[in-house]
């Protein structure tokens, strides 16, 4: 809708993947009992031998690592039991998104099974910001916290630590994020991304992280890791939120919390569920249905109440929280949506389309949205983009950015202007002085254009394999579906058909005819419903039975009890 409103088209990149090698494929294929093309999406996917392909089609809770390989895990178990045999107060503290609160749901529900003095903290998004906080820890030292166990957060918390161990608060962090030159001097530091950590798989989220510990936990209480997998549906909505790799530990804890979502959720998220009246969920109904309300939370009110609803047992109970929580996030909706459009027209105004960033700035835009906004504009301006609102007397932003694009090291290379950042290559937050902002944003400018690939300008769709639609068989739909849960590294499966021509039933969809609904032919083959959103305004390239070519997904699609093969279009030319 954005895009018709600022009539502004992006230009996508197809970019075929390189097909790899010839023997490989033909062995898989042979061992597997499956055509050519499945056998290279899976060697695509580095899944070479029979065996590889047994852990991904059937994943299981055994694949899992032993807890104490990750460096310090000893420690922080050991510190726990310590804090529990001297009836310690423990305060879970983790940051207010979707990973921190579903991690501090996990890790104190766990402990409360067999320890009651347990709190749990989520600091303010506006008061406190990102991350481990003075007064989070104030509020330790002032009602008798003597070890904050800190999820999703704190690898970078040197002063804040330091700050608690004089008030005798002892910390155990527990991050995924990426760790300065120093280590906060805690207790334990369990980060797999730590230089000195030889723990096989370091994607995991902060939430992954927290699950560790509790399987850690479990060992000293004769648990085995079945008894923890009522605790997955929350790692499953973090791995999908915090957008990790769909690979290794992920893919089995995903693939089982799916499981769990779907069968016997906790009564927080099966509210949530409730909510929109959905049967079964994959994926991306976590990331699309579950993921923003349980942000909302913490976007528009607090992310307590995120964590009231995780950690809710009573059903009616966890309902009327997620009322609340629909509230939040209808506004979240409403917020986003205006902002938006205020940042796009303020590049125009500004004459700024032809930048190599997006750098927008109001000091009234409301702070929880402004990641999203970020996403926005990329859809419309595709590159590196930063939002900044004020926050106290001080300008906050959040980035995000482009495939191929390190936004964190291009911060790091401005940080003489920053007051502090932190993030991912993909995602990052930051604070600034007023009087910095222009010193920034044109220092910004110049490192991304000094250091972009220009191919990393241009939004590219990455192409598994070209097929004919006769291919499109009901074992192959079969196949595709053990390929799930799909996410970074193990994407949905997109395929090339040629010739493909639209039997004359075009049709624009949606409010502003932003969609478009074709019914499609290739060659002799029986037609094909297919749907491509956001592709209203290419309708003329299938008029009139000429021949194009379309980038689409396979999927099913269920209407009025019936199954039926869809083609969801991610191009046309």
């Amino acid at each position: 809708m954005l895009l018709q409103n600022f009539n502004i088209e992006l230009i996508m990149r197809w970019t075929i993947k390189p097909k790899p090698s010839e023997e490989k494929v033909k062995q898989l294929a042979a061992a597997l009992n499956v055509e050519g093309f499945v056998a290279t999406l899976l060697v695509q996917r580095g899944i070479e031998t029979f065996e590889e392909a047994r852990k991904f089609f059937r994943p299981t809770l055994t694949d899992l690592h032993n807890p104490y390989l990750m460096k310090d895990m000893d420690k922080a178990v050991e510190r726990i039991e310590l804090a529990i045999k001297n009836e310690e107060n423990i305060l879970v503290f983790g940051d207010y998104d979707v990973d921190g609160t579903t991690a501090v749901s996990l890790v104190a529900s766990y402990l409360k099974t067999y320890y009651s003095n347990v709190a749990t903290y989520i600091p303010d998004r506006y008061a406190e910001g990102y991350g481990v906080s003075f007064k989070g820890i104030d509020f330790a030292d002032d009602n008798g916290f003597s070890l904050i166990i800190a999820l999703d957060c704190g690898i970078k918390s040197i002063d804040h630590v330091a700050y608690a161990k004089e008030r005798n608060i002892d910390f155990i962090i527990c991050d995924h994020h990426r760790p300065g030159e120093f280590l906060p001097e805690a207790v334990a530091v369990l980060d797999p991304k730590r230089d000195d950590c030889n723990y096989p798989y370091d994607e995991l989220c902060g939430c992954g992280i927290g699950f560790k510990l509790i399987q850690a936990l479990g060992e000293n209480r004769n648990q085995t890791i079945e008894d923890l997998t009522s605790y997955l549906d929350l790692v499953a909505t973090a791995i999908a939120a915090d957008i990790v790799p769909m690979t290794g530990e992920n893919r089995i804890l995903a693939y089982f919390g799916l499981q769990v979502i779907n069968a016997d959720p906790r009564p927080g998220i099966k509210a949530l569920v409730h909510q929109v009246k959905k049967q079964t969920l994959d994926i991306t109904d976590v990331v699309f249905i579950i993921a923003p309300r349980i942000n909302a939370a913490g976007r528009i009110k607090h992310g307590n109440h995120a964590v009231e609803l995780l950690s809710e047992f009573d059903f009616e109970q966890a309902q009327q929280f997620a009322t609340e929580i629909e509230a939040y996030n209808s506004e979240r909706k409403d917020l986003d949506k205006q902002i938006t459009k205020e940042a796009l027209g303020q590049i125009i105004e500004n004459n700024e389309k032809k930048r190599f960033t997006t750098v927008v700035f109001q000091e009234d835009w409301h702070k929880g949205v402004i990641g999203i906004v970020a996403s926005r504009l990329i859809e419309t301006y595709y590159r590196p983009t930063l939002v900044f609102t004020k926050s106290g007397d001080k300008y906050a932003a959040s980035a995000r950015s482009v495939k191929g694009f390190d936004v964190y090291n291009a911060l790091e290379a401005c940080s003489e202007h920053l007051e502090q950042f932190g993030g991912h290559m993909y995602a990052a937050g930051m604070t600034l002085l007023e009087e910095n902002y222009q010193l920034f944003k044109d220092a910004f400018e110049k490192i991304v254009e000094e250091t972009i690939h220009p191919d990393s300008l241009t939004p590219e769709i990455a192409v598994d394999a070209e097929i004919n639609f006769e291919d499109i068989t009901p074992k192959l739909i079969r196949i595709l579906k053990q390929f799930e849960p799909f996410g970074p590294q193990n994407m949905t499966p997109i395929f090339l058909s040629k010739n493909v021509i639209d039997t004359g039933y075009a049709k624009k969809m949606g409010g502003d005819e932003e969609h478009l609904k074709l019914f499609v032919r290739q060659n002799n083959s029986e037609g094909i419903p297919a749907i491509g959103f956001g592709l209203g305004n290419k309708m003329e390239v299938t008029t009139n039975k000429k021949p194009f070519e379309a980038l689409y997904c396979i999927e099913e699609n269920e209407w009025n009890g019936k199954v039926s093969i869809q083609l969801r279009l991610k191009d046309i030319k």
